[in-house]
């Protein structure tokens, strides 16, 4: 339970990092903006248009009764809408540090040298980093997609529906918004996404601990958008901790790491 806290103190420990760096703070709060007014005017298209499309997907419930049919039209209507709440929150992240790629890494690599030690660099092509942070983010969405579906066809148990699976997706939001953060110091370090998701995994109580307070600030407006450069500090010092470079790494080739695991 230990690694819940440190998790959590990474989190903390990237928005002081921030604090006490503005122009790196305000650096990375550009693609952020960008980014939330397509997902506003995505939302409020969801939320004008969820109850339609309840009704038009359940036209067995029109000639239901009062109040029955407003109770089940209005039920799955908020279903609708939390989904999307939730891929929005997962997407969120990985659209804007595709958006912000060349931002969110110049500020990576600026925590790893005010930190000391090695500064490591992918040495790819912008146009080549974009593609494999595209192709990932692509691989973590439909993995939360699978996770969604599950989830939404478990929210219509009663009791459990409304108390455990709710807590549940916000664990599994949690753990692949760390992982679409902790990916930009990764990537730089030549590590993959499968070794990056057993990376998590094995410190999964770490992952939640920073994740998934940031899943629920992410659900107040604008909070995300203020949050992702700390967010992103903090998910780099989180990977310094993680991840070692090899004592004498070959001059000629890129640095190697190793996991730490308890």
């Amino acid at each position: 339970m230990r690694d819940l806290g440190v998790g959590f103190g990474y989190l903390m420990k990237g928005q002081r990092w921030v604090g006490g760096h503005g122009k790196w703070f305000g650096f990375g709060l550009l693609p952020g903006l960008v980014t939330l007014v397509l997902y506003a005017a995505a939302l409020v298209g969801l939320g004008y248009g969820a109850d339609d499309f309840t009704a038009w997907s359940t036209p067995f419930a029109d000639d239901w009764s009062s109040p029955w049919q407003g109770l089940f039209r209005g039920f799955l209507t908020a279903l609708v809408f939390s989904f999307g709440l939730f891929l929005a929150v997962i997407t969120f992240t990985a659209v804007t540090l595709l958006v912000g790629q060349p931002f969110y890494e110049s500020l990576s690599e600026q925590v790893d040298r005010t930190e000391g030690g090695h500064v490591p660099e992918s040495g790819l092509p912008l146009w080549r980093e974009l593609w494999i942070s595209a192709r990932d983010s692509l691989r973590v969405l439909a993995r939360v997609v699978l996770y969604g579906v599950l989830l939404f066809a478990l929210g219509f148990i009663p009791v459990i529906g409304q108390t455990v699976v709710p807590v549940i997706g916000f664990c599994v939001s949690g753990f692949f918004l760390a992982e679409e953060l902790t990916a930009v110091a990764l990537q730089r370090r030549g590590v993959e996404l499968k070794e990056r998701l057993g990376l998590l995994r094995g410190r999964r109580l770490l992952t939640l601990g920073f994740g998934v307070p940031l899943t629920l600030a992410f659900l107040v407006p604008f909070v995300a958008v203020f949050l992702m450069p700390g967010a992103v500090a903090g998910a780099t010092l989180m990977v310094r901790d993680l991840v070692a470079p090899d004592p004498e790494p070959e001059p000629a080739s890129p640095a190697r790491y190793t996991m730490h695991k308890d």
